[in-house]
């Protein structure tokens, strides 16, 4: 190199991510208190007030309580693209049995009334320190990138209505025009790898509760009655037939019912039960089909009883496909592959559902979601080595999942940035 030559500039990449050292200690303590300090689903006021007290400590034009909770925070940084980086925030209604020192311990009150214990059994608060540090590092390194940045931290992603909130509260006009949507969720997959694919990745759900009625009689004098529970169980065992019978061999549908409740005691037929299943779709066509013919073997059946009354059907708790746009998949997988190399690949179809895709299709905008791995790799390796990932490996919404914090929040945090930076072109000081 002659005494005139100037050194080459690192890319704009591993100049943000430079600074990641530097957000490693407050993330981890971050975590470990959200994680300490979980809230419901359209409860999480402490949580949006931390995070919008960071993201205007780092620079960025904050909105608060958009849906509720939610909060919004934009960067602009001269002419680009625009992308969206979302996270979730809320928490579940589960009793932590981790043992860890920074473990939930809290108890609140439900919706309904109820006392309910409360745990991060789910991630989001991995969702949102990473985030969070990604903001951070994006701020700190505004001279190696150029557009406009958009942070949303979305409530109530568990309860299906968070994003639709947020979309109803205006969420277009408080953001500038989007190019690209983006969001990650943590998995039982061992922590370091990252994973996306192109088209349907979570399915959509359908939640459906079913009355059907009967006639009530005594015990000892069934022929009075119109019995609902054996009403009932037969529908529960014709449902089994909608996979086995109506789905073409490979496409993926699942139907569980998850509760039947009728009846009070033993020697009284009840003149009503109720039937609630949940239906995992991967096509708006199969998601029809499979609904339809869950009404027409509930109504059928009702009609080979004797049924003194129509069956009822309440749709609840209903999350959209995620449909990963191919284009904007494929530019985050090579980015995630020159960066994380061999720690990258394929994200299988998951039968778990999110709300996030309403997002990007109010605002118009293709979109991408990838999985980021969050379990010990010894004891992942472990449990595979043996066949037991399924008995061994907590999964979300255990009472026991709780992802290890490191390599996990920096996996995170690299990803959100490195997929940021595939759109949010270089500046005149940085190269390429």
């Amino acid at each position: 190199m002659t005494a005139s030559s100037t050194p080459p500039r690192r890319s704009p990449r591993l100049a943000v991510l430079a600074g990641l050292t530097g957000v490693r200690g407050w993330e981890e303590a971050f975590y470990r208190e959200l994680h300490a300090h979980p809230e419901l689903s359209h409860q999480e006021n402490v949580t949006s007030s931390k995070v919008a007290a960071r993201l205007r400590d780092d620079g960025y034009e904050v909105r608060e309580h958009l849906g509720g909770t939610g909060v919004v925070a934009v960067m602009r940084n001269g002419e680009g693209s625009t992308v969206l980086l979302r996270a979730d925030m809320d928490a579940l209604p589960v009793e932590e049995t981790t043992g860890l020192p920074y473990a939930s311990t809290v108890v609140t009150t439900d919706p309904d009334g109820n006392s309910v214990p409360v745990m991060h059994a789910c991630g989001h608060d991995v969702h949102v320190t990473c985030l969070l540090g990604a903001g951070q590092l994006m701020a700190q390194g505004r001279e190696h990138w150029a557009g406009t940045l958009v942070l949303l931290f979305q409530p109530a992603e568990e309860t299906g209505d968070g994003a639709k909130g947020m979309v109803d509260d205006h969420l277009k006009s408080v953001v500038p025009a989007v190019d690209v949507a983006m969001a990650q969720h943590v998995w039982p997959a061992p922590a370091g790898l990252v994973g996306t694919s192109a088209g349907p990745i979570l399915s959509a759900a359908d939640s459906v509760r079913v009355t059907v009625h009967g006639r009530g009689a005594h015990g000892s004098m069934p022929q009075a009655s119109v019995d609902p529970v054996v009403l009932a169980a037969m529908i529960v065992v014709r449902l089994q037939t909608v996979v086995s019978r109506e789905t073409r061999p490979g496409e993926l549908v699942v139907v569980t019912v998850g509760s039947v409740l009728a009846g009070t005691k033993s020697n009284v037929i009840p003149d009503h039960a109720v039937i609630e299943l949940n239906v995992r779709t991967y096509s708006e066509q199969t998601r029809r089909a499979t609904l339809a013919a869950i009404r027409r073997i509930v109504n059928a059946e009702c009609e080979a009883s004797g049924s003194p009354q129509a069956a009822e059907f309440e749709m609840f708790d209903r999350f959209p496909l995620t449909d990963n746009d191919a284009t904007v998949t494929g530019r985050v997988a090579e980015a995630f592959a020159n960066h994380f190399g061999d720690r990258s690949g394929p994200l299988p179809m998951q039968t778990a559902s999110e709300d996030f895709s309403d997002i990007p299709k109010a605002l118009g905008v293709p979109y991408t979601y990838w999985g980021i791995g969050g379990i010990d790799p010894d004891s992942y390796r472990k449990a595979q080595e043996a066949g037991r990932v399924a008995q061994d490996i907590p999964v979300n919404h255990s009472a026991n999942f709780a992802p290890v914090i490191q390599p996990t929040l920096d996996t995170g945090t690299e990803a959100l940035v490195v997929a940021a930076l595939a759109w949010l072109g270089a500046t005149t000081q940085a190269s390429a």
